[in-house]
């Protein structure tokens, strides 16, 4: 997501911390060619001329130059400043009084308003309402079809008529009074801002249902023009709030960035990916941070509590503490991260990733490849893959339609995965006589009283304070094997 602009900027600042003090000359320059970046994303020249104008202005009030580090100064600045061109604060809708509080979508051809109807559906269902579709889009073949298809997959009733969009959309919204439902969502067909019988006619839809909110659906991959175009459309609809699609795909930002200030109405909501589930509230504050290269924890923590089940969660971890985990959790832990969304929407909002990490090199079908063979291999097998030699190698290759190297290489990465997980070793029985016999051998021992273990490094004062109730208890380091004197340690 914004993958250029975002390098842009990475690159712009980089250079721009290894400056100790600014001038005014050099925020010019650092102006400037941020001016360039959002030119080259697609945005909006007037919107570029003032976020310019609107940056500099707060870098002179912040007093930049008095700063300890101005460079952040100046990050800081542009992000304050991205935020209220992308619209500041996160929308929040209220409802009406006397169900149902009707959202009409509206857009052009091909933008994706059916699939997002779906998906608006099922967000409102997730915020506990009870949503119903109208398919009042009649132009294009077998639309009321795909949408009744989206729907039975998330519960939702559908109300559609053939015939007249106008009388379709009347009469489901007395069907939506009828069932209850308090949420009702009119897909319309896709139509141009200048064609006067098709715009007659969304009009002619809006009256008859006065709809609380009018959203916009926005291509965020057509750029500038596909906020021109809901620039027109508000002059001839009254919009509300727009909705950005494809957002994963676009690489600039071009449409997100122009707009709010082009339009004047806010972002409401952004679809991320394929998937129903790939659909959020639109947070400016969190969008200019994944810009910027500062990720979005936030968006990554909700998505990680709506993908994994807490139960499920918890009874994984007892397995671990147990030393029971199993290629069976593996397999279910990599199915609960796909809910959370395409893997590139996951690492992108990670933090300071490591320079050279490149989430367009991240590739969903690794994870599918990793099921299959797990999937080809029997119940045993994921138990103990202990037992997995190169006959069984070949056979889970050929079932899971890989090569033997690749099941070879997931073997090797769960391995190293359980040794991460795997709990304290147990004492044998020849440890257990040396304690009972009151053994002095202190090596592999780690108490109080002799703060050393295989390794012979001292264990910290901290850490004594940690396992203080320990006693004379044993805990056997040979597992994680003996360091030399010049191998790195991560402890």
């Amino acid at each position: 997501m914004f993958e250029i602009l975002s390098d842009s900027l990475s690159s712009i600042f980089g250079r721009l911390r290894s400056k100790g003090r600014l001038t005014e000359g050099d925020i010019d320059e650092v102006l400037g060619e941020v001016r360039v970046a959002l030119l080259e994303a697609d945005v909006n020249l007037g919107v570029v001329k003032e976020f310019q104008l609107a940056v500099k202005q707060r870098c002179i009030e912040s007093e930049i130059h008095k700063a300890l580090n101005p460079a952040q100064q100046v990050i800081k600045c542009v992000n304050d400043q991205l935020v209220d061109i992308l619209g500041g604060d996160t929308i929040s809708f209220s409802y009406a009084a006397k169900p149902p509080t009707v959202f009409l979508l509206a857009g052009l051809q091909g933008v994706g308003k059916t699939t997002t109807a779906a998906k608006l559906a099922k967000w409102f269902k997730s915020q506990g309402r009870n949503p119903i579709l109208i398919g009042a889009d009649l132009q294009r073949p077998a639309a009321v079809e795909q949408l009744r298809t989206l729907a039975t997959s998330i519960d939702v009733p559908v109300f559609s008529n053939p015939g007249n969009p106008v009388e379709t959309a009347k009469a489901g919204l007395a069907e939506a009074s009828r069932l209850g439902r308090d949420v009702l969502i009119c897909d319309t067909a896709g139509r141009l801002s200048v064609d006067e019988e098709m715009m007659d006619e969304i009009r002619k839809i809006s009256d008859s249902i006065s709809p609380h909110y009018t959203l916009f659906v926005i291509d965020s991959m057509a750029g500038q023009d596909a906020v021109n175009v809901a620039e027109a459309f508000h002059e001839r609809l009254e919009i509300d709030a727009m909705i950005l699609t494809k957002l994963d795909g676009d690489s600039r930002g071009g449409a997100a960035l122009s707009a709010k200030s082009v339009v004047g109405k806010p972002i409401a909501f952004a679809s991320t990916g394929e998937n129903l589930e790939d659909f959020e509230l639109f947070h400016p504050d969190r969008l200019s941070n994944r810009i910027l290269g500062m990720g979005d924890v936030l968006t990554l923590i909700e998505k990680a509590e709506e993908a994994f089940d807490i139960d499920e969660a918890e009874k994984a971890a007892a397995r671990i503490m147990e030393g029971q985990f199993t290629l069976d959790d593996f397999l279910e832990q990599m199915q609960q991260l796909k809910k959370m969304g395409p893997l590139q929407n996951l690492v992108d909002m990670m933090p300071n990733l490591p320079q050279g990490v490149d989430s367009t090199d991240i590739d969903d079908r690794n994870l599918v490849r990793l099921e299959a063979i797990i999937q080809s291999m029997t119940a045993d097998e994921r138990a103990n893959p202990v037992i997995i030699d190169g006959s069984r190698r070949g056979r889970i290759a050929k079932g899971s339609g890989t090569s033997a190297h690749e099941v070879s290489q997931l073997l090797k990465q769960f391995k190293e995965i359980k040794k991460l997980v795997k709990g304290p070793k147990k004492s044998n029985k020849k440890q257990r006589n040396k304690k009972k016999s009151g053994g002095k051998k202190k090596q592999g021992r780690v108490t109080s009283r002799n703060p050393k273990g295989k390794s012979g490094l001292e264990v910290p004062k901290e850490l004594e304070k940690l396992v203080g109730g320990a006693g004379d208890q044993q805990f056997d380091l040979s597992e994680f094997g003996t360091l030399s004197q010049n191998e790195p340690r991560d402890f």
